[in-house]
């Protein structure tokens, strides 16, 4: 990234800040701690502590370690109303939804429906430019080049001017393709929301139903995730209680905020981005695609194939079909996350699926042009906490420049690259 304009058409639903998962906990947190251990040590209140010194309203997280479950919760799940959040309230879980998605065609694979490296023309004739040089595999792991719709200048500009209006695949893609591609077919990575955005579409013409009934009965059903939906467009199902989400814009100095809970994540997120869920049905899901529980261990060797990430890539690792190969100061761990116009959202695993961490922030930045408080909020929350919890989740020590990036004392300028 070289301004904040690109930046934040990357953090939407992006890759940016997916590498880690966060602990969190602190004074006046709510917490429920499996086999009565309190979680509450120095490390996690002063995590607690920055994150929430950088403005988010709330944050959750829930960490299974392979010996215990901790579940955590601070600040608030509702400004207006002062709700506490809880460790059982629903989010956003952005792009988290491409491992759903990914999983979909999978199964399509394993089905004989699909084939990974058949050209996207096949499926889809006439849709995708060059699409006989693209790849369904090029579509999972965004070696396609395509250009992400939500990388264009004007995309989120526009959506804050008309917040309620949704977008159909047709808007998104002529989005997309009004760009040249980043690069030729399978010649580069780029994360784009494009390809999830075809993948949906590939999904539905195969199978003659929509991504909310395939999240259901190939997923959600079979798990027992009595708390995870596709938002078709809103989140409407809230379940135990709902984690409201604020745009947050720093420009001023003081943090200000927009509750965007009631825009329609579903009218442009779609299957790349507009999944709802909980920490702990987040947990099971990305356990249960590590352990192969969804489709054959064949698709899972597929799916853990990566393509090299760009060397200026903030994440150190690898891409496979709807999942990141995160290589961690603490050791490798393979997720994704998410972010929408009001949250960010982590998800990690351990390569076997028995440890798990995921998180949610109740706040996103909203400005489009660099300043302190944007370059604060990533340093201490992407670069610092979320690293912190990757090792708590693993049980290794925290190295010192991720707790420099935790305190601030490292500079913030150095957040973007």
């Amino acid at each position: 990234m070289t301004n904040k304009a690109e930046d934040r058409t990357f953090v939407r639903g992006t890759a940016l800040v997916l590498a880690t998962a966060v602990a969190l906990t602190g004074t006046g947190a709510t917490a429920a701690v499996a086999a009565g251990r309190d979680p509450q040590d120095g490390l996690q209140r002063e995590v607690a502590r920055h994150v929430l010194a950088v403005g988010p309203p709330g944050y959750l997280a829930r960490i299974d370690d392979g010996r215990r479950v901790q579940t955590l919760a601070a600040g608030v799940a509702d400004r207006n109303t002062g709700r506490p959040l809880t460790a059982r309230d629903q989010f956003e879980a952005g792009s988290n939804t491409k491992t759903f998605t990914a999983v979909l065609i999978l199964q399509q694979v394993d089905r004989g429906r699909l084939t990974l490296d058949a050209p996207v023309e096949k499926y889809l004739p006439g849709v995708v430019p060059n699409g006989e040089k693209i790849s369904v595999r090029m579509l999972l792991n965004h070696s396609s080049g395509l250009f992400s719709y939500t990388g264009d200048p004007d995309f989120f500009a526009d959506m804050e001017k008309d917040p309620q209006h949704v977008h159909t695949e047709a808007e998104l893609l002529a989005i997309a393709f009004a760009h040249e591609p980043y690069f030729p077919p399978g010649q580069g990575w780029q994360y784009s929301n494009t390809n999830y955005t075809l993948l949906g579409m590939i999904l539905r013409k195969q199978t003659g139903k929509d991504m909310p009934a395939l999240v259901e009965e190939r997923i959600t059903r079979p798990l027992g995730l009595k708390h995870t939906y596709f938002a078709d467009p809103r989140a409407t199902n809230t379940g135990p209680g709902y984690a409201r989400g604020y745009a947050i814009t720093y420009a001023n100095g003081t943090p200000q905020y927009t509750d965007t809970s009631n825009w329609p994540i579903g009218g442009w997120g779609g299957a790349a981005g507009a999944v709802i869920t909980t920490a702990g049905d987040l947990s099971r899901f990305f356990s249960a695609v590590l352990q192969g529980r969804l489709f054959s261990q064949a698709q899972l060797k597929q799916m853990k194939t990566t393509v090299p990430l760009p060397a200026d890539f903030p994440i150190r690792g690898g891409y496979g079909l709807g999942m990141f190969r995160i290589d961690s100061p603490c050791g490798t761990v393979w997720g994704h996350g998410g972010d929408t116009m009001g949250h960010h959202s982590t998800a990690v695993a351990t390569g076997d699926g028995r440890r798990t961490a995921v998180t949610d922030v109740t706040g996103e930045p909203a400005d489009l042009t660099e300043n302190p408080g944007v370059q604060r909020y990533y340093q201490a929350i992407v670069f610092g906490a979320d690293t912190v919890t990757t090792c708590q989740m693993l049980g290794k020590p925290v190295p010192a420049d991720v707790l420099g990036d935790l305190r601030g004392d490292t500079p913030a300028a150095g957040v973007t690259k």
